[in-house]
């Protein structure tokens, strides 16, 4: 069984609707950030960044990244077709969506999330969260400019699409609407997926 440890709202939105999908055995354990439960010794074992999601394995083993987590899940289950072959292009291109989202769009969300972690002036958390929208905007521009299909790759959903349906649900609605309308598409069409709507309706996605 999987254990997975997450938040509302947070990157373990993704790896929650990858296992519903799968149909893989797991429970999730909700750590309570605002009571400080992630910066406690015991959740320092299971990761020592202090912070959700993390991801048991059946082995006991323990992975943390929720980009990290979707592409193991991927070639632990294949059966569930949320990935391409490995090694072939379209799994090629389905690993450069979900590593761009990891590295641009979480960690821009993070940047306007937590402005003041991200500078050692104390006037100076205002610029960097207006920076971090800016980018995030041009971040999406390019998602939104080679969206040709219903999907990031193929003609069904994938790990990639789960994670970019969890990253758009924290821009604003009418924002994403009225700049990006194939992702906020996109977002409409997995949250039809029976399993991505319950997990969508207890994060608010």
């Amino acid at each position: 069984m999987y254990r997975l440890y997450g938040r509302i709202g947070s990157g373990s939105a993704a790896v929650e609707a990858a296992l519903a999908i799968i149909g893989a055995p797991h429970d999730i354990v909700w750590v309570d950030t605002s009571a400080g439960e992630h910066l406690t010794e015991d959740f320092a074992a299971i990761n020592p960044r202090r912070q959700v999601p993390a991801l048991v394995l059946p082995d006991g083993g323990v992975m943390t990244e929720s980009a990290a987590m979707l592409l193991h899940l991927a070639d632990a289950f294949p059966e569930a077709g949320l990935a391409p072959r490995p090694g072939s292009s379209a799994r090629a291109r389905h690993d450069r969506w979900l590593i761009f989202m990891a590295v641009n769009i979480y960690e821009g969300e993070l940047r306007k999330a937590y402005a003041d972690r991200y500078t050692v002036d104390p006037d100076g958390a205002d610029a960097v969260r207006v920076a971090a929208e800016d980018y995030l905007g041009a971040q999406y521009a390019i998602i939104e400019a080679e969206m040709k299909g219903d999907f990031l790759v193929g003609d069904s959903p994938s790990m990639a699409d789960l994670y970019l349906w969890m990253v758009a649900s924290w821009r604003d609605p009418q924002q994403i609407k009225a700049e990006t309308p194939r992702v906020e598409a996109h977002s409409r069409r997995l949250r039809a997926i029976p399993q991505v709507q319950a997990i969508a309706e207890r994060h608010g996605a």
